[in-house]
């Protein structure tokens, strides 16, 4: 049997948010690391959450600030080893700047490495939509990094953003992933390749949960699998460097 050596790196899942998009995160970090036995995937530690307030109701104004739970994870997952810390949850992003300098462990951030993925695919997106909660969008935290690529965002309108796409994110938190939240998710992202996406961003961990990527009719971009991606990158090049 292959007894590598593990790669130094340990990553540090900040989760909870919600819990079914954790596991659907660690399972693609499974899924994605190359390895043929036990010993050649990445040691991972996973702390999940759930009291974290809502991340949306705290953007929108009426909840209380996710920040300390979040900075209180960190701390668990830097006490038990962690040397990177990677967060499945887009909208908690828009606090990473109120801990990024408190945490001690770089952060992988998933929204930048989601704009740094649409340059690399081909033909070349010029225009991407988003599907994400409100408070992702009121954050404007897709359309700051995709601006330093020079790639035009689309959004739903105000009716399908609560009707279709809010509607569905919050039918899978509770457990529903029928026929009726896809096709909800699947309306919302065909509006926005009849407005020019070439590409549709499933920037909720959710969203992924209901809408599979044949229900749309362009590349459908999950965030989550390519936060997964860099990490085995990283953790790649940390043990080719050894």
């Amino acid at each position: 049997m292959n007894t590598r050596t593990p790669a130094p790196e340990i990553i540090g899942i900040l989760g909870g948010m919600g819990p079914a998009a954790t596991a659907d995160f660690f399972a693609k970090l499974v899924s994605t690391t190359p390895g043929s036995s036990d010993q050649e995937h990445l040691r991972t530690v996973i702390w999940s959450d759930p009291t974290i307030p809502d991340r949306t109701e705290a953007l929108l104004g009426g909840g209380p600030d996710p920040t300390p739970w979040l900075l209180d994870g960190s701390r668990i997952l830097r006490e038990a080893g962690a040397t990177v810390i990677a967060i499945p949850c887009n909208t908690a992003h828009a606090f990473v700047p109120r801990i990024v300098d408190h945490v001690g462990l770089p952060i992988v951030h998933m929204i930048g490495e989601v704009a740094r993925h649409l340059t690399t695919l081909s033909p070349r997106v010029h225009t991407a939509g988003l599907l994400a909660t409100s408070g992702t969008v009121r954050a404007g935290l897709y359309q700051e990094w995709l601006d330093g690529f020079g790639i035009r965002l689309v959004l739903p309108d105000a009716v399908s953003q609560d009707r279709e796409v809010m509607t569905a994110i919050r039918a899978v938190k509770a457990g529903t992933r029928d026929d009726m939240t896809t096709a909800l998710l699947a309306r919302a992202a065909q509006r926005l390749t009849e407005r020019g996406a070439q590409a549709v961003i499933a920037g909720c961990t959710e969203i992924p949960l209901g809408l599979p990527a044949d229900a749309v009719d362009v590349p459908l971009i999950d965030p989550a699998l390519v936060l997964a991606q860099a990490l085995v990158r990283r953790a790649m090049s940390e043990d080719t460097a050894r």
